[in-house]
């Protein structure tokens, strides 16, 4: 059985890679992740190159953005939009109201901010006890063919 650090919050023994749908070599950025992000997925280390830096690349399979700030979150998600791949995504992460830490982001938030980018949440995920996670995909009719 893992080992509850690699379980994440989701308490079910999934590891939490798996859970966000991590795979070998993606395209990935992780903005403002507030600890090792890898060991906190139950790796070693990531399975593609993680950038951190504040400019996005184009063609991203994942973006995981962690903010507790509205304006923050309006920026970052205006930005990943524009670079994810067709069939990427995009996991928001904020704290969780149980988690006592401030926030000004809840999943109506999110929702408020990314539908009108042509984005559509398709999961939720407790990443850890501080930290909840909604994933985003482009709507399918915005996909190029």
């Amino acid at each position: 059985m893992p080992s509850s650090a690699n379980r994440g919050a989701g308490y079910s023994g999934t590891p939490l890679a798996r859970k966000l749908g991590i795979r070998p070599a993606m395209a990935m950025v992780v903005l403002n992740a507030p600890w090792p992000y890898a060991a906190t997925l139950g790796l070693e280390q990531a399975p593609g190159e993680i950038g951190t830096g504040d400019a996005l690349p184009d063609g991203l399979d994942f973006v995981h953005v962690f903010t507790p700030y509205r304006e923050e979150l309006a920026a970052r998600l205006k930005e990943a939009r524009h670079r994810i791949a067709p069939d990427g995504m995009i996991w928001v992460s904020w704290p969780k109201k149980a988690s006592k830490r401030y926030s000004e982001v809840t999943e109506d938030t999110l929702r408020e901010l990314c539908l009108p980018l042509g984005l559509v949440d398709v999961k939720v995920c407790a990443v850890d006890e501080v930290w909840s996670g909604l994933k985003l995909v482009i709507r399918r009719e915005l996909r190029p063919r």
